[in-house]
């Protein structure tokens, strides 16, 4: 695994995507240029399509630049490691083989220079999220994938479309990210008190990080409101805001 390592989620590119989507896919794309100048590695926490759903011969045509700039990537000599979100959980050969270098459908956990890192998208963890651990597991379970892969493509994209929102849902208010925060903690500590440093997780669409004792919470952010990325240097985990002309750190 190579230096440094690099630490987004929550990109949610979209179908049918506007001129305001293609800009903030060039900025990724930038992004993704500069890994591959600065080498590396490339974990995607999660939630990297809005939608995805992948069918044994067809895939979506509304991320082929995606399609190709990740191809690129991995031509460069970088290896990225994607993570299912919530919402592109239904993959198939073609993320596996031909884009990533690995995949994992749940939390994932790796040591490098010492430190133990968790890696999560975080679906599912709070309190309040009972109902919704019920429909992952419906939504995951081998009947409910045959059942929507004998959908016919055209069909299963029209329903996907029909229940995605737009991109403001997913920015919340501070009280809801406080209370996402305060149920995280706990979450965390007792990983850290277990034995890892670092507990990285998507899906709250905030850029939070908070030291906890001798180990640390990163919640990554997103790429419409923060365009945020965690790097590790092989001793220092920094959360940052992607600017081509000048990298800054959050805090």
């Amino acid at each position: 695994m190579e230096l440094p390592l690099y630490f987004i989620s929550d990109l949610h590119l979209r179908l049918d995507p506007s001129e305001e989507e293609v800009q903030r896919q060039k900025r990724l794309f930038h992004f993704f240029r500069h890994i591959a100048e600065t080498k590396g590695t490339l974990f995607i926490v999660g939630d990297l399509f809005d939608f995805y759903f992948e069918y044994k011969d067809v895939i979506p045509k509304d991320y082929f630049h995606f399609y190709m700039e990740i191809h690129r990537l991995k031509e460069s000599g970088v290896n990225t490691h994607f993570i299912f979100g919530n919402h592109d959980y239904w993959v198939m050969n073609f993320i596996t083989e031909e884009l990533m270098y690995k995949v994992y459908d749940g939390d994932f956990e790796f040591t490098i220079n010492g430190k133990n890192f968790l890696l999560t998208h975080g679906d599912g963890l709070l309190s309040w999220d009972k109902g919704y651990r019920i429909m992952k597991k419906i939504i995951r379970s081998p009947l409910f994938v045959w059942f929507y892969r004998c959908l016919h493509p055209n069909i299963g994209y029209w329903i996907a479309k029909k229940f995605s929102g737009d991109l403001e849902h997913y920015t919340h208010p501070d009280e809801y990210n406080r209370k996402v925060l305060d149920e995280l903690t706990p979450f965390a500590h007792d990983k850290i008190k277990s034995g890892i440093d670092f507990v990285l997780c998507g899906h709250y669409h905030q850029a939070t990080e908070k030291q906890i004792n001798s180990g640390k919470l990163l919640i990554l952010g997103d790429w419409f409101t923060f365009d945020s990325y965690g790097i590790f240097d092989g001793e220092n985990l920094i959360l940052k805001r992607w600017d081509p002309k000048n990298s800054t750190s959050l805090l």
